[in-house]
Order: structure tokens, then C-alpha cells, then sequence
């Protein structure tokens, strides 16, 4: 007993590089294991791709989903496909083989992307709300307020702040401001891609990318809901036909229904990634003691939500699976297909 206990001892750990006196450290799965969880990670970015690409094509080519909610759903996609296309599987790579080998240069291009993805999905996620709110709260504003040409210009710039912040702060090398020579000194070794972030970092960038965007989204969506609600009983208490019931409510089924999908788009999204942004939140007040593997799995858990919106787009909207039937089937190529009535 004593001589196995000794040879656990002197056993070397696997490093990510053995020829390199800097490398980090590896940590060797079984191979049943990572088997299984490159299944998983790239069956899940296949989806993520397939299903987003659809929601893409859908949007551009039926002339009668160019609206403006639609258009935000079409920026939303594309963050996503972003996310399922050029996120997933470098990450995928270094989740299961626990170290980098794509070079540095990649591992900051990634990381900005990574940054940059995220922090669109949810300003995306925030436009959504306001349009949803003057859709829902002042319905006879709605079309003079959120117009294509004020819908095009917030996209533009929920991707220009998107990019400048995740491209900024990795570049710029702002995560690590007030600590580089404590990062230099225990963090940084060759293998590692990973966005290592000061208190100060920990603070602001959150706060910029996801909570207040996010606060933000829950309060203008109270709102909705109020709204919502008093319009119901109305409609409710009216002796009127339903149909102008609703004229005079100002929302028809149609809001209502693109309303609770949004909203529950909105619920999946922040569910998905609130437990990442608490850990990267008390990480650097705590001594970056929390486990990476604990933030390996809450990354993947916030990824996996860009693989959910396209499957809540199909469950909810019967135009929108009507929609993947002819892209899927092809009908796409025929004459005029873009006329196609899908509701």
C-alpha cells in the first residue's frame, strides 16, 4: 500500500504542453467521457446553427415577416448563429480537452466574440422590449416611433457597443487593468483561454453587458404585463363583440401572442445566464476560488440557450414552423415562393 501511495506521489501531472516550462496544467478525462461530451457540445452546435440559419433564412425571404419585431428577431438569430458557428466549437475543444491549443491570437479573438455575442443577445433582447412596449402600451404610436430606418440605427448600435466592449476589453487588455502583474504571475501559462477579470473589470463589465440591459428588460416588461392585464379586463368586461373589444384595447391577439413568446424568450435568456454572471461577479472577491469546471458548465448552460430560441420560435408560431416546412422541403426555389401566405 505504502509503495502504490509513493508512486501516486512521484507521478508527473499532465500539462497541457510538456516540452514548455510555463504550460498548464491538463486535466485527463476518461475517454467514455469525452466521447460523450463532444457528442453533446457538437450535436448542440449543429442545432444551434440549423435552427438560427432557419429563423435567418425565414425572416429575409417571406416578404410578409419583414416587420420590425421581426427584423430585431433576425439580429437576435444572428447572434446566435454567431454563437452555435464560431463559439461553440473552439470552446467545445477546450471544455473537453481542459486546455487551448489554437494559439493565442485565436484565444483573444474567440474570447472578444464570446464577449461581443452575449452582450448583443441581450442589448437585442432589450430593443425587443421597447418595441414590444410601444407595440403593447401605445399602440398608436407604435408606428411612428419604431420605424425600419429607428430599427435599423438600434441595431447598428446594440452591435457597436456589443463589439466595442468585447473586442475592447480583451484587446485593450481592460479585464486584468489594477491586477496584471498577480494574473502575469498565477494565471497566465501556456494553454489557458480564459477571460480573467480584476474586481474593478468584475464589476463594470457585467454591469455594461448584462444586468443593467437586463434589469432594464424585467421593468419595461412589468409594465407590458400591467398593460396587458388591464387591457384583458377590459376586453372582459365589455358586452361588445371581441373583435372590437380589442380595437378599442389597442392589442390584438397577435401583439399578445408575440408578446408572451418574446417575454418567455426573454425569461430563457436570463435564466441561462444569470448563474455564469453571479460567478464572474464574486470570483475575484472570493480569491477566484470558484471551480472552473463550475464555470465551464454555466458557460455551456448560457450557450445552450442560443440552441432554445429557434425551438421556442417553433413551438409558438405556427407560421414559423409552416415557414421551415417549405424552407426544408424546398420550396423556397420555386417562383414566387416569397409571396407565400404563412398566416
Amino acid at each position: 500500500m505504502d509503495n502504490i501511495i509513493d508512486l501516486d506521489i512521484l507521478e508527473e501531472p499532465s500539462l497541457c504542453f510538456s516540452s514548455l516550462n510555463k504550460s498548464c496544467l491538463k486535466t485527463d478525462y476518461p475517454l467514455e467521457v469525452r466521447v460523450l461530451l463532444y457528442i453533446l457540445f457538437s450535436t448542440s452546435s449543429l442545432i444551434t446553427v440549423i435552427g438560427n440559419l432557419l429563423v435567418i433564412i425565414t425572416v429575409v425571404h417571406f416578404r410578409q415577416l419583414r416587420t420590425s419585431t421581426n427584423y430585431l428577431i433576425l439580429s437576435l438569430a444572428v447572434a446566435d448563429l454567431l454563437v452555435g458557428g464560431m463559439v461553440m466549437p473552439p470552446s467545445m475543444i477546450r471544455s473537453v480537452e481542459t486546455c487551448w491549443y489554437l494559439g493565442s491570437t485565436f484565444c483573444k479573438i474567440h474570447s472578444s466574440l464570446d464577449v461581443t455575442v452575449c452582450t448583443a443577445s441581450i442589448l437585442n433582447l432589450c430593443i425587443i422590449s421597447l418595441d414590444r412596449y410601444y407595440a403593447v402600451c401605445h399602440p398608436l404610436l407604435y408606428h411612428s416611433k419604431m420605424t425600419p430606418t429607428t430599427i435599423r440605427f438600434m441595431i447598428i448600435v446594440c452591435w457597436g457597443i456589443s463589439a466595442a466592449l468585447g473586442f475592447g476589453m480583451i484587446f485593450m487588455e481592460l479585464n486584468i487593468l489594477g491586477n496584471e502583474e498577480f494574473y502575469y504571475n498565477n494565471f497566465l501559462c501556456e494553454g489557458a483561454c480564459m477571460v480573467f477579470q480584476a474586481k474593478a473589470a468584475a464589476i463594470v463589465f457585467p454591469m455594461l453587458c448584462f444586468y443593467i440591459p437586463a434589469v432594464i428588460m424585467l421593468c419595461v416588461y412589468m409594465k407590458i404585463f400591467r398593460t396587458a392585464k388591464r387591457q384583458a379586463r377590459a376586453i372582459q368586461s365589455t358586452n361588445a363583440k371581441s373583435k372590437t373589444a380589442e380595437e378599442k384595447s389597442g392589442m390584438s391577439k397577435s401583439e399578445r401572442k408575440a408578446t408572451k413568446t418574446l417575454a418567455i424568450i426573454v425569461g430563457v435568456f436570463l435564466t441561462s445566464w444569470v448563474p455564469f454572471f453571479i460567478c464572474n461577479c464574486i470570483d475575484p472577491f472570493t480569491g477566484y476560488s470558484v471551480p472552473p469546471i463550475l464555470f465551464d458548465v454555466f458557460l455551456w448552460v448560457g450557450y445552450f440557450n442560443s440552441t432554445c430560441n429557434p425551438i421556442v420560435y417553433a413551438f409558438f408560431y405556427s407560421w414559423f414552423r409552416h415557414a421551415f416546412r417549405v424552407i426544408l422541403s424546398g420550396g423556397i426555389f420555386q417562383v414566387n415562393s416569397s409571396h407565400t401566405k404563412l398566416f
